[in-house]
């Protein structure tokens, strides 16, 4: 396949991610409108925020066995079923609280076409439906990342794969950048509703883009295994839920997590019997796939502690609107495609270590003077922070993934592609489950020992100015101890960095 035909045919596989991305955080402005239309209280946040967990859940549970998938059925086909199914659950999402049309039936003489549109407006006007659809949404848009890997590995050899990979992990994070402005814009306009509407025309483009552009890929003949790639899945699944209950002290903890590392160990105990592992095993004994799959960990999961603090912050200790927070986060996350472009040329010309480590080290530097932020940072130290932390966060997406899937075999490329996507994503989801249960746990402990009491009554009094000043007092060390714990992981991460696949192997498998 010529190069020119080669670029052609990516642009609609990268607008595919590009537009799966962008729903991961279009929900971050448009939610407080989804909780309002369905009638969820403030005092069930925590169950609001599943529409964002849960996506990031539905999003990593099929990256390690959709690679996979792909070997076996071909590339064309699973990109454009996992595009339909992401449009399926944008539909779901896009009915929710919108089915009023049916209303007039719920008085139908017959008891059961009563009961049943009754139970429908029930069931699409609840935040467990937008749950639910999101979940569907994810699971179709989780899909496309490793697919995208695999495409580029069939039209790339060596490091040439460098920058398409990047460029993969650009349109990612472009997607991921504009989609809170893009929730904002819709809903200034339009009914929330829209935005998961607007996918169906988008969605069918990149399918049309993808059916006449890409080539078919020949699938291999290997069957799907079912049973491990079932267990995978419910593996991640506890894990999260373990990761969930990290700020409690009940016992879901050990119990999930043990559940979960028992899936993990049952699916090795298989796979040594199984020559159709869904998540080849002798993948893990290469110490370069390894040590990249571990850096991943770290990275996703020190992002989405940035991510998540920035606006958090914003909106708190220096009392900005959501839209400043987004905005003021959009200064680290705007950088990030254009570190990912430069960390593809890099990768290209460079040991792959070169780009990795100068990326973790932006990161650290950033994130160490960002847990220093008080009430009173502003621009432009704050915009210099943000910028270095997001140019860091990019040039490590393209050394990372190279080096995965060069170490791998040509049989296993696919499965690569879906380990080393879902790495990352599965360090977003274990970090934002337990930051949010241990942050919230956090904020608490720091709360008992600022109350005011008033003389001999024993119980809280008015605010005032002191207690408002140690109320934000409270929450600056709790975001300090949030980047903190974000800078401690980018150090950590130089260790696995270090063990990244070196040129002189980094070559195609089959030359």
């Amino acid at each position: 396949m010529k190069i020119s035909n080669k670029t052609v045919a990516l642009i609609p596989v990268f607008a595919g991610i590009f537009f799966a991305a962008d729903d991961q955080t279009v929900i971050v402005t448009i939610l407080p409108q989804i909780m309002s239309d369905l009638m969820v209280d403030v005092a069930e946040l925590d169950k609001a925020m599943w529409t964002v967990t849960g996506y990031l859940l539905g999003y990593v549970s099929v990256m390690p066995i959709m690679g996979r998938i792909s070997d076996i059925y071909g590339r064309k086909f699973i990109y454009v079923a996992s595009m339909s199914v992401f449009m399926l659950g944008s539909v779901g999402t896009g009915l929710t609280n919108s089915m009023g049309f049916l209303e007039s039936y719920s008085y139908h003489d017959s008891t059961l076409i009563s009961s049943c549109v009754s139970g429908i407006l029930e069931i699409t006007s609840s935040i467990n439906w937008v749950i639910g659809t999101r979940i569907i949404q994810a699971v179709g848009a989780g899909a496309l990342i490793p697919i995208t890997i695999a495409i580029i590995s069939d039209f790339y050899s060596g490091k040439e794969r460098a920058i398409p990979l990047g460029l993969t992990g650009a349109s990612a994070e472009a997607g991921a950048v504009t989609g809170p402005l893009w929730g904002g814009i819709i809903t200034q306009f339009f009914s929330w509703q829209w935005v998961f509407w607007l996918n169906i025309p988008i969605g069918l483009l990149v399918i049309a883009g993808i059916l006449f552009l890409v080539p078919n890929s020949k699938g291999i003949a290997h069957k799907i295994d079912y049973l491990g790639s079932g267990i995978i899945v419910a593996a991640i699944c506890f894990i999260t839920l373990g990761c969930s209950q990290s700020g409690s002290n009940t016992s879901f903890l050990v119990i999930f997590v043990s559940v979960g590392i028992s899936l993990l160990i049952s699916y090795y105990l298989l796979s040594k019997q199984n020559d159709n592992s869904v998540v080849p095993i002798d993948l893990f004994k290469n110490v370069p796939f390894l040590a990249a799959n571990t850096l991943h960990l770290f990275y996703g999961a020190a992002l989405i502690i940035s991510m998540v603090t920035i606006p958090l912050m914003v909106n708190t200790v220096l009392s900005g609107t959501s839209l400043e927070g987004g905005l003021i986060l959009m200064r680290m996350t705007i950088a990030i495609p254009i570190g990912a472009v430069m960390g593809g040329w890099l990768s290209k010309h460079f040991d792959l270590r070169i780009p990795a480590i100068s990326g973790l080290i932006f990161c650290f530097v950033a994130l160490l003077f960002m847990s220093r932020w008080n009430e009173l940072i502003g621009d432009p130290l704050m915009s210099y922070h943000l910028l270095v932390a997001g140019f860091g966060f990019g040039l490590m997406i393209a050394p990372i993934t190279t080096s995965a899937i060069n170490s791998s075999s040509t049989k296993y490329q696919g499965s690569a592609a879906g380990i080393i996507s879902s790495s990352r994503f599965l360090g977003m989801t274990f970090g934002i489950a337990a930051l949010s249960a241990w942050g919230s746990q956090r904020f608490q402990d720091l709360l008992l020992g600022i109350g005011l009491k008033i003389p001999g009554t024993g119980v809280f009094g008015n605010p005032t100015l002191e207690f408002e000043n140690l109320l934000i007092q409270a929450g600056i060390n709790l975001f300090h101890d949030f980047f903190m714990i974000g800078a401690i992981l980018c150090l950590i991460g130089i260790f696995p960095c270090l063990l990244l696949v070196k040129p002189r192997i980094a070559k195609d498998p089959m030359e």
